[in-house]
């Protein structure tokens, strides 16, 4: 059985939860990577099977983590050690997920430091009334400055710390209360300002007219994908932040909202972008270019441009904070659970080994742009593709074997149902069992094959 400890820290309140755990979901994948994805694989039949996924791959391993989470009452190493022993081989998904959300969060510290970057710009009203071909170059000129980026990645990452060192009610719990409602509140004015916009129209129709033709075997493996990834799934922290809820709490309820206000986000912000960019004319597939150059130039000719600007770039730089804090919580609890280091001492080792690791990133570019790693990729493109592409994918696809087969059946049904969601039981387990390991192990297959991971393997022993 395993153990509660007594002084282990616990989320204050529902929403508390909800809306931390909505953080640690809503991030740079909903607005930034969600409306391109869905403009390169043509819109609304793109749309309606990332719903799917959701509701038949992304809830059930959510569950799955919250249940492991809340359990053990442990971090993600130490929920798996707890469960099966320490010589168990069932530690490697705890492993796998503490090392995505490290090699993760030193890269996407540096992604979000490139959106206060433009949140100083749009500030000093560098977008408004600019030559479109000079705020399109910005982004070039950012990137190719490997010094700039530092800066901003060691203040993101300071943000970051400072939330996690305050521990989980004060600091993480805290912030998520003020956080969250300001993005929604910005995404709100976004939204509103999209629906009035005169390309309102078409971009409703491109969202939510679902054309089949367009939709590719590619692109529904790419909306499974993506459904995994949003969730924060695979990386530790639904089981980290599982662990700080309460036993009474029904998780199948706690999950779902999470999963509806994740969704929620992701639409709203299509719906934000698209009719901006259909109302000048440009174009809705412009891969991942769409935020940091599109936008920017759309900014430059619509009225309003200026505070439009500001408010869409607080509203990435936030929901990056949100996300990052929790793969930062992820490391912390290790050291603090299994180590048994102060939050202080742990927090400030893992956000400093994470900003050094991320400083390769940043010279991505500029300094290392000759250096190559895995194929032709530079050190940012190598660590997105281990961490997302692979990482994320088997630890992801091992809790799914692992809770729906090999985790006992009574203590898995009485986990789900402490919180009065008996009913939804039979359904989850037939969909962790069969449908979401079998879908992310194709994803897995597919990403291997597309990366050419098999050819680059078999060239280093040549």
């Amino acid at each position: 059985m395993a153990s509660t400890p007594a002084q282990r820290p616990q989320w204050g309140t529902r929403i508390g939860f909800v809306l931390a755990a909505a953080g640690s979901a809503v991030g740079l994948g909903n607005i930034w990577k969600f409306p391109y994805i869905a403009g390169q694989n043509g819109g609304g039949a793109f749309v309606l099977v990332y719903l799917v996924c959701i509701v038949l791959v992304g809830l059930p391993i959510m569950l799955a983590e919250l249940m492991v989470g809340r359990h053990t009452k442990k971090d993600a190493i130490g929920a798996f050690i707890a469960l099966e022993h320490k010589r168990s081989w069932w530690q490697t998904p705890g492993w796998i997920s503490v090392s995505a959300a490290f090699i993760i969060s030193s890269y996407y510290s540096v992604v979000a430091g490139w959106t206060l970057d433009y949140v100083y710009r749009a500030l000093m009203g560098r977008f408004a009334g600019t030559d479109p071909a000079v705020v399109e170059g910005m982004f070039g000129t950012l990137i190719a400055d490997g010094s700039r980026q530092i800066v901003w990645h060691f203040v993101f990452m300071a943000l970051c710390l400072a939330i996690v060192i305050s521990g989980v009610q004060k600091g993480i719990e805290r912030w998520s209360k003020i956080l969250m409602p300001i993005l929604f509140l910005l995404l709100t004015l976004l939204f509103v300002n999209g629906m009035i916009s005169p390309g309102a129209r078409q971009g409703l129709e491109f969202m939510f007219s679902p054309d089949f033709n367009k939709l590719t075997p590619g692109s529904v493996l790419e909306a499974l994908g993506h459904s995994f990834f949003t969730l924060s799934l695979g990386m530790a922290a639904m089981i980290t932040y599982g662990s700080y809820l309460k036993r009474e709490e029904d998780l199948f309820a706690a999950g779902l909202r999470v999963v509806i206000l994740d969704t929620l986000i992701a639409l709203m912000a299509g719906l934000a972008i698209f009719p901006i960019v259909f109302a000048v004319g440009m174009e809705p597939a412009a891969g991942p270019g769409l935020i940091f150059k599109t936008i920017p130039v759309v900014f430059s000719q619509i009225p309003g441009g200026a505070i439009l600007a500001v408010f869409f770039f607080l509203l990435i730089s936030f929901a990056a904070l949100t996300s990052n804090i929790s793969l930062l919580e992820a490391q912390v609890a290790y050291l603090i659970d299994e180590r048994k280091w102060g939050r202080k001492t742990a927090t400030c080792t893992i956000a400093a080994l994470a900003f050094s690791v991320g400083i390769p990133t940043a010279l991505s570019y500029n300094v290392m742009a000759d250096w190559t790693f895995i194929g032709d990729r530079s050190f940012f493109d190598s660590a997105d593709l281990i961490a997302s592409n692979y990482l994320l994918p088997i630890a992801g696809l091992l809790i799914a074997i692992y809770v729906g087969w090999f985790w006992g059946g009574d203590e898995e049904k009485e986990e789900l149902m402490a919180g009065g969601a008996g009913w939804v039981y039979p359904v989850w387990h037939v969909l962790i069992r069969f449908v979401s390991p079998l879908a992310v192990a194709i994803v897995l297959f597919y990403k291997i094959d597309e990366a050419g991971l098999w050819a680059w393997l078999r060239g280093l022993f040549q």
